[in-house]
């Protein structure tokens, strides 16, 4: 999803060259960690608003001078973000209306600007896209029955049902046949979200996840029905016996909930993302059984969140679902969701799907489907796709992981040439990456700084406190974009950290030489 992503901007510098042949080869670039200085000026300019993504950031006023990056209050780190353009209280509204309203996260910030100037190379497409495209307009797809034109079933058409139902039990390893009648579909995981915590908790409930995650799952579940989560925090530095960085465990879980409970909490759910947003992990079957046992044993929804199965790009590891398992702990209440926006990169045409054993939350969600359905002809295109195994293990599937791993060299490569830390996964789109020696100290403030440089330079990270990261200097990195767009917001992002770099260093600086001291020799800062 472009939420995320490392999004290029359109600049007069060399490229890097090709690391897959899904992208052209008409020029050249150095490495993104090359070429620092001959790209000062034209980084040193504040970027505006009216600069659109696509264009070089403004280099007629000279570089202010260096003031506080942020305000110093953590508090003001929401009216920073939001500035003048939040709205104010509406009279028209209730509370309710005006707190949606009013509500802008990090992600969202970061996608508006992005799709209101994003960067346009039309003559060199993606190519996975361009295979799912190919796909959609056969013939056989473009078929138009006047039945789909009716209001359908409203957990799905019953085709798309056993068409989904069949697509999860080959790909997901069932060891029975999966049934249609436990599928409902809606328009996207966002809305499924929304709808199985309206229809588990009652407003003021809670539901477990562990930190960091996606964000937006957030507004997922609170905007309509008012549930909130409650953060297992993970730990990015190892301790005792846990030897990976943000390591989910049970120990980790039965602490958030003997907390939770100290605090007067109901919680009903928890939520498990596999494979994980933004970590990357890919939790195994042991791993699953026990975080799903501790489930059973508090009597607690697992929502498995497995929108990300089929990227898996690494030969060495394999994803397993938990519909693998030949029994899980508590059937009736382990729901596991699917969708087309990730595996297939169809975000746009809004298909989300759960599995559920559960009559009853089947029962609830249909009748929440009538505003969340998913237009006739859509599910009638995505059946025929689902149907062509040919085409996906064939083709798909093969490619996408060749391009996915050339990709994941390319962009690793580049972090370990700035000497930047980060997660080594073996999935999804996107590297949790540790960029806190960049941070002039370690504060949410500070990271919202940096990734505002980002965002005003043109450049779409998503910073640690977009995911609820309890360390800030925390980014995920989404590497499986365009070349184009890759290599030059590579480029761009990489020569702003070693400018941050350099502020810093002449920050420090000036505690032992503070103004008017200012030798020529000292590195003249940009203020970013």
């Amino acid at each position: 999803m472009f939420t995320g992503a490392l999004a290029a901007v359109r600049q007069t510098a060399p490229t890097a060259p090709p690391f897959a042949p899904t992208f052209s080869t008409d020029s050249t670039v150095p490495s993104a960690t090359s070429g620092h200085t001959a790209i000062l000026n034209a980084l040193s300019a504040p970027a505006t608003s009216s600069v659109p993504f696509g264009c070089p950031a403004p280099t007629t006023e000279p570089p202010p001078s260096i003031p506080a990056r942020c305000p110093t209050k953590p508090e003001s780190i929401l009216a920073t973000l939001r500035g003048a353009e939040t709205p104010g209280h509406s009279v028209y509204l209730s509370r309710r209306g005006n707190s949606i309203r009013q509500h802008q996260g990090i992600l969202q910030e970061g996608f508006t600007q992005y799709q209101a100037d994003k960067y346009q190379h039309t003559d060199n497409p993606n190519v996975s896209l361009q295979h799912c495209c190919c796909s959609m307009t056969q013939p056989d797809m473009l078929h138009i029955d006047p039945a789909l034109l009716q209001y359908p079933d409203w957990k799905g058409h019953r085709f798309l049902r056993e068409e989904v139902s069949r697509f999860l039990s080959h790909y997901c390893g069932s060891p029975r046949p999966l049934r249609a009648d436990n599928v409902v579909v809606m328009n996207g995981c966002g809305s499924l979200f929304s709808s199985i915590a309206t229809v588990l908790c009652d407003p003021e409930d809670a539901i477990l996840i562990p930190t960091p995650f996606y964000g937006v799952i957030t507004e997922d579940v609170h905007l309509y029905s008012s549930v909130r989560l409650f953060h297992v925090h993970l730990d990015c530095e190892p301790s005792g016996s846990d030897s990976r960085p943000f390591h989910l465990t049970v120990d980790k879980l039965e602490e958030a909930m003997r907390k939770a409970i100290s605090e007067g909490l109901n919680v009903r759910a928890m939520v498990l993302v596999n494979p994980h947003n933004p970590l990357a992990d890919v939790y195994t079957p042991q791993e699953m059984t026990g975080f799903l046992e501790f489930a059973k044993r508090h009597k607690l929804h697992a929502i498995v969140d497995e929108v990300y199965m089929l990227t898996v790009f690494e030969d060495t590891v394999t994803f397993h679902s938990v519909l693998s398992m030949d029994s899980l702990p508590d059937p009736q209440r382990t729901h596991v969701m699917w969708g087309m926006s990730k595996d297939f990169a169809m975000g746009g045409v809004r298909v989300g799907t759960v599995y559920s054993d559960n009559r009853d939350l089947v029962e609830a969600l249909v009748k929440l489907g009538v505003f969340h359905g998913v237009p006739g002809p859509i599910q009638h295109q995505i059946a025929i796709l689902l149907q062509d195994k040919d085409w996906i293990n064939g083709k798909f599937l093969p490619e996408n992981r060749l391009r996915m791993q050339a990709a994941h060299r390319y962009m690793t490569g580049e972090l370990q040439s700035l000497g930047v830390p980060y997660l080594h996964r073996p999935a999804c789109f996107y590297i949790w990456a540790d960029l806190r020696k960049y941070l002039y100290e370690p504060s949410f403030v500070e990271e919202l700084s940096l990734w505002r440089c980002f965002l005003r330079h043109k450049v779409v990270l998503s910073c640690g406190q977009a995911f609820h990261c309890s360390t800030p200097g925390w980014f995920r990195i989404v590497f499986t974009d365009r070349q184009q767009h890759l290599t030059l917001g590579t480029f761009r992002c990489f020569s702003l950290l070693m400018i941050a770099g350099e502020e810093n260093r002449y920050r420090e600086m000036l505690i032992f030489f503070p103004p008017p001291f200012s030798p020529s020799s000292l590195f003249c800062p940009v203020f970013l």
